[in-house]
């Protein structure tokens, strides 16, 4: 399945997005899409099996303290702007 394709009402799943699970269901083996969890591990009182992929790891932007700076520059000029716009129309 594409990870970035959402699946939905308009937009269902199909053969080519169950090809890896298909493949790896016969021998119950984990992937990058894949993985198993202990019972133990499930939160008795919930039981909350929400998505929360172990293998993935998230990757964090850092980013200089120049960028930062130019990046607020730069959303303060156009909420500026975006209020001149508004002062313009009262």
């Amino acid at each position: 399945m594409d990870p970035g394709r959402n699946i939905g009402k308009t937009n269902p799943l199909n053969d080519k997005d169950l090809e890896d699970f298909l493949l790896l269901q016969k021998t119950k083996a984990d992937s990058d899409k894949s993985w198993t969890i202990d019972v133990a591990d499930v939160d008795q009182s919930t039981y909350d099996l929400s998505v929360k992929n172990p293998t993935k790891k998230e990757e964090k932007v850092i980013r200089t303290p120049s960028e930062i700076l130019a990046e607020i520059r730069s959303l303060d000029e156009e909420t500026n702007s975006i209020l001149n716009s508004i002062a313009g129309l009262i």
